[in-house]
């Protein structure tokens, strides 16, 4: 199982990585709103395609539909819609900086809702993690100031990344009771695309599409990879390892976003940045090294005390 929640973990981080990029080709010509509805209703299709060709039972009481609609509602919508207005307030980076917070929300919303016990490693790296994204993306928080857009946009962040942590609460808890995540997923982004082309309508109109063909391939790269199979990942990870380790994932994926900029964007790294890889890393083995490695580690502390 460790293996295969590695795969999870890497396959999470490397395709949520590579999605700021195709966000790009979606931007200019069609409303964001629309755009991310489009995305999950089509994410949603494909995920009943798939329950349909393998025969997963579909059948849920009302209760459960109404965990994945709360599922959809706070994970695959309502975040979304909050980050989408914090975008035109902030830069990327310190959208992608108070977005990683999402780890120690996850382990104190666990704590908080669920009593779920606070590991002292758990809040170690996640707080190096935090610090090492603040070192990558520092030359974005020295521009913060004192704008009271930028504020907005800042508070307006923290709201999208706690609804998300509430999603993922929300997950957690639909896998205890036993609710499979690929249907799951099915119906609570079909829920969320509802609720977003609700909203979408009120605030930009009828539906619109580009016909550039990279916006359609950026839209389904979004769907498959980015809503069907990272989220598919992520949530499984989330059941198996908990919320505090699969929240890690959100501090790493804006790193592979940078290297891949590095690539088709021309990013120059500093060194400031380059340490606050290496902080991220460190942050990342705290979280992920096998609990015997990290009670060996205590006890020789202890000892040599």
């Amino acid at each position: 199982m460790l293996t295969h929640s590695a795969t999870l973990y890497l396959a999470t981080v490397l395709i949520w990585g590579s999605t700021f990029y195709a966000i790009k080709f979606q931007l200019g010509e069609v409303s964001e709103l629309w755009s991310i509805c489009y995305r999950f209703a089509l994410a949603s299709l494909l995920l009943f395609l798939w329950s349909s060709w393998r025969k997963l039972p579909m059948r849920f009481s009302r209760q459960q539909h109404g965990w994945m609609a709360l599922q959809g509602l706070f994970l695959f919508c309502l975040n979304y819609l909050v980050i989408y207005y914090a975008t035109g307030m902030l830069t990327s980076g310190l959208i992608a900086v108070v977005f990683s917070s999402i780890v120690l929300m996850n382990i104190f919303n666990g704590a908080l809702f669920f009593g779920r016990p606070v590991e002292r490693r758990s809040l170690l790296g996640a707080l190096l993690g935090l610090v090492g994204i603040a070192l990558v993306f520092w030359p974005e928080l020295q521009k913060l100031g004192h704008d009271s857009k930028a504020l907005t946009g800042l508070g307006l962040s923290v709201l999208g990344t706690y609804i998300a942590s509430l999603g993922n609460l929300f997950s957690s808890k639909n896998q205890q009771h036993q609710l499979p995540v690929i249907q799951t997923n099915a119906y609570g982004m079909a829920y969320g695309a509802a609720l977003m082309a609700v909203l979408a309508l009120c605030s930009s109109g009828l539906p619109d599409y580009s016909s550039k063909l990279s916006f359609s391939l950026s839209l389904f790269y979004l769907a498959l990879f980015g809503s069907v199979l990272a989220f598919g990942a992520y949530l499984t990870l989330l059941g198996r390892i908990g919320a505090a380790k699969a929240a890690y994932t959100m501090v790493l994926f804006p790193l592979v976003a940078l290297l891949i900029s590095t690539l088709f964007e021309s990013y120059h790294w500093s060194p400031q940045a380059l340490l606050g890889i290496a902080v991220v890393v460190a942050g990342n083995l705290i979280i992920l090294a096998p609990a015997s490695l990290w009670q060996k580690f205590s006890l020789v502390k202890t000892q040599s005390g």
